[in-house]
């Protein structure tokens, strides 16, 4: 036998149709991740801190679309517990979203464990 041949198996064969249906099923898949991406993109989350003094929404593009900060979360002596509020709130929502594009990507894939996702 050949170098790289096995028993029983025959030189060439199925080995490109084999190839093009993975990347059929490749392609298949990319398709399916793009969509589900457009709409992970569309979902939003919302995210408190300080006991709902500060709530802010990010959307799937982690991007933060609304804050909003009650009355009795401005201190103008304490600027810095309003800042770390915030913060906290935005990176909640951010963790959030990311969870759930995760969550949904992992459906879609199998747990493949493709890189990136």
């Amino acid at each position: 036998m050949g170098r790289g041949m096995r028993a029983g198996k025959k030189p060439g064969g199925g080995g490109q149709a084999s190839m093009q249906k993975q990347m059929q099923q490749m392609q298949v898949m990319q398709k399916k991740m793009e969509e589900m991406q457009a709409k992970l993109d569309d979902q939003e989350v919302s995210a408190t801190a300080g006991g709902g003094a500060v709530s802010v929404t990010v959307n799937g593009k982690r991007e933060l679309t609304g804050i909003t900060i009650q009355r009795e979360a401005v201190d103008p002596d304490d600027v810095e517990m309003l800042q770390d509020l915030i913060i906290a709130a935005v990176n909640e929502g951010l963790r959030q979203i990311e969870e759930l594009s995760s969550s949904e990507m992992a459906k879609l894939t199998g747990g493949l464990g493709i890189p990136g996702l």
